[in-house]
């Protein structure tokens, strides 16, 4: 699976038909549980850093042989049954021309706020041409990935937002809940504009080839769910139908949402993450249509117990995988992203014992 392969036209897309990760994500009972991890290519592995040495962040991920060799690296060594890009959620925005860097230790930080309509019709566009390295790497991988599905994703509006209202990273998005209920217009006009950046690069990937899309709404669970109606719901439906024509499976996903599943579910997800706070039987019941087809649902162990003992760790694996079969579908995940310093030898151990299990 060499991620050197000569790129090609996508004429088609895969037919992957059994990937069993494929198979979970549109509701059906594949031949084994899938699983994949949340950053599982990235910091955890010791290929990635030897890799990554000396090369700053943004400059990989718009490198379409490094971006698909780092993709790769966790299918190679872990076997899991889903690439997801490597990527990060402000490259659309960096590829736009927003001035906004990621820097070690904190995450995007942004140079010049967005604070007021004036800064939000300043805000630029994002086209297809501008994130065309990222598209060649897609490429590349569709080449390299064989059975491995692969899956694209893009930053939700609100969490995008979040980033450029506060300046970065922020534990109480008090810049933007004010903006939010202080000036809706304001809030609404940039919501949009950056719905409209998320299609683009989601739309983009889509074009390259990928066969899935996760929408990440990181900083959603800060929200009350009247909140999430009003300023976010909109927002997040309007992507996620943006892309429904492809016929790929989507799933969103937040951390903190326990009570946002429903709202999260009706902006129109095929597939609803579950962080590890709600039991995956429990989110099951709140997601629940009468009438309609089981849910299908992605998660949920707590990446902290990756660092617990193999017994202990066994058994919230085998507890999770039980939880799950009440889905319609269930794809195994963390409830959140590999941390750092998890030991790469224990996600492979999870993986194998994941796939010893019924689906």
């Amino acid at each position: 699976m060499s991620p050197t392969a000569q790129a090609r036209p996508q004429s088609a897309r895969r037919a992957l038909s059994d990937a069993p990760f494929l198979v979970a994500a549109r509701g059906g009972r594949p031949a084994r549980l899938p699983v994949w991890f949340m950053r599982q290519a990235g910091r955890s592995l010791p290929e990635y850093r030897a890799l990554r040495e000396g090369v700053d962040m943004l400059d990989a991920l718009f490198d379409p042989e490094m971006l698909a060799e780092i993709t790769i690296q966790p299918v190679r060594r872990h076997k899991v049954d889903a690439a997801i890009l490597f990527s990060d959620i402000v490259v659309p925005l960096k590829a736009a021309g927003v001035d906004i860097d990621i820097v070690p230790g904190t995450g995007p930080v942004v140079a010049s706020p967005i604070r007021d309509l004036d800064a939000v019709k300043a805000l630029p566009e994002l086209s297809p041409d501008q994130v065309s390295r990222v598209a060649d790497g897609v490429r590349l991988l569709v080449d390299s990935l064989d059975e491995t599905p692969l899956i694209g994703f893009a930053g939700a509006p609100f969490t995008l937002a979040s980033y450029l209202i506060e300046g970065g990273p922020s534990r109480n998005h008090e810049h933007t809940k004010a903006l939010m209920h202080s000036e809706p217009e304001v809030w609404h006009a940039l919501a949009g504009k950056l719905a409209d950046i998320a299609l683009t690069f989601l739309k983009a990937q889509l074009d390259a080839g990928v066969d899935a899309v996760q929408l990440f709404d990181s900083w959603a669970g800060a929200l009350s769910v009247r909140d999430y109606r009003e300023f976010v719901l909109p927002h997040s439906t309007k992507v996620l139908a943006g892309v429904a024509e492809y016929g790929v499976p989507r799933i969103h996903f937040g951390v903190g949402t326990g009570e946002l599943l429903t709202s999260m579910r009706d902006a129109g997800a095929d597939v609803v993450g579950v962080d590890w706070r709600v039991p995956l039987d429990e989110a099951v019941r709140r997601l629940a249509v009468p009438g309609a087809p089981l849910p299908v649902v992605q998660g949920n162990l707590d990446p902290a117990l990756l660092f617990a003992s193999w017994p202990v760790l066994e058994g919230e694996v085998r507890r999770i995988a039980a939880e799950g079969r009440a889905a319609g579908g269930h794809i195994f995940n963390l409830g959140h992203g590999v941390l750092p310093s998890v030991d790469p030898e224990v996600l492979t151990r999870v993986v194998e014992l994941v796939h010893e299990l019924q689906p």
